[in-house]
């Protein structure tokens, strides 16, 4: 979830129902040599609470100093990602490349251990490929060298995010492991109904959304009253999803200032108008603002008729200017 999970999106995400956020994860190098961007990764709001800052590395000198960068902020978790698969993270020992150093694995942890009062937890993954599988050893290593929850993602590095996450290792986890800490499950948690399913098939104390909450918030809220009740609420409308864009937007362009913040939202649209035919005109006018005023005045005025009139015809473009864009901006869309 790296430049995802910033602030305004884990305040939309709080605002539909998230339980426990958790930032993008941050370099503990980039903390150690006080790098701007890692730095600026540690703002953390108090409606967020709780919160935990996630951090990796693989040297654990600059993980023991980022611990304690992190600890002054004062989260209410310090998380260890000992999952990520990204080739550059982990031909440094970093994120699931410890995987293949399970004694170095233990070593980073402890540092953090010892470095915060604050609960630490950690992300992993179930083993680096399926001839390293050893999660049933690392959860309970992990758990006693103080860790207050583990966090699963069912796949192995190998594996990336290709396949079906194997839930069934999450399973044996919390049966034959012998951990007493809370287990979360994380891996194809895409839908409330599949959520669910987790939590039946596998026993997790808990599910970690990821990619499944790009562009919808919603799926926090819909989960808990589809726990609730057994039945899906209706969808967000075209409205609700224009307000909640509009919402995040204002989010960003408070937290990166408006040029930027316009400029990094663009990259949210597409999730948030999957699904609708004809939203690819909208996306295209929303791109062409560079304030977010001009952005507002695009999106909330882009209604349903324009959606049905830019499904239906050949020149989308120039049907939804024609229909939204005010006369001073026209001239920047080209037919």
């Amino acid at each position: 979830m790296e430049d995802v999970s910033d602030p305004p999106f884990r305040l939309m995400c709080k605002r539909f129902g998230a339980d426990l956020l958790y930032t993008e994860f941050i370099s503990s190098g980039g903390l150690a040599y006080e790098a701007e961007g890692s730095m600026m990764k540690l703002d953390i709001y108090e409606e967020e609470r709780p919160v935990a800052i996630q951090i990796f590395g693989g040297d654990v000198e600059q993980v023991r100093q980022a611990t304690r960068i992190v600890d002054a902020v004062q989260p209410d978790i310090i998380d260890i990602n000992f999952g990520c698969p990204v080739k550059k993270v982990v031909c440094k020992d970093g994120g699931a490349g410890i995987l293949k150093n399970l004694p170095k694995m233990r070593k980073l942890t402890a540092a953090v251990v010892a470095e915060t009062d604050k609960p630490v937890t950690v992300k992993t993954r179930l083993g680096w490929n399926d001839q390293t599988i050893q999660i049933l050893e690392v959860a309970k290593m992990l758990e006693d060298t103080g860790i207050q929850a583990l966090a699963v993602h069912a796949r192995t590095r190998s594996q990336m995010y290709k396949g079906e996450a194997r839930w069934e290792w999450l399973k044996k986890i919390k049966e034959e492991s012998g951990i007493q800490i809370p287990l979360i499950g994380n891996g194809d948690a895409s839908s409330p109904e599949r959520i669910e399913a987790m939590f039946d098939e596998t026993g997790v104390d808990a599910v970690m959304i990821g990619r499944a909450a790009i562009g919808n918030p919603w799926i926090f809220r819909d989960t808990k009253i589809f726990r609730e009740t057994g039945e899906l609420p209706p969808p967000p409308t075209w409205n609700q999803r224009c307000e909640a864009v509009a919402e995040h937007l204002a989010l960003k362009c408070e937290w990166l200032g408006e040029r930027k913040g316009v400029l990094e939202m663009r990259r949210m649209y597409g999730g948030y108008f999957k699904g609708f035919a004809g939203a690819s005109a909208l996306r295209q006018l929303i791109m062409v603002p560079q304030d977010l005023d001009g952005v507002l005045e695009v999106l909330l005025n882009f209604s349903e008729d324009d959606l049905v009139a830019a499904k239906s015809t050949p020149n989308v473009r120039a049907v939804a200017v024609r229909a939204t864009l005010p006369t001073s901006t026209r001239s920047l869309i080209s037919q």
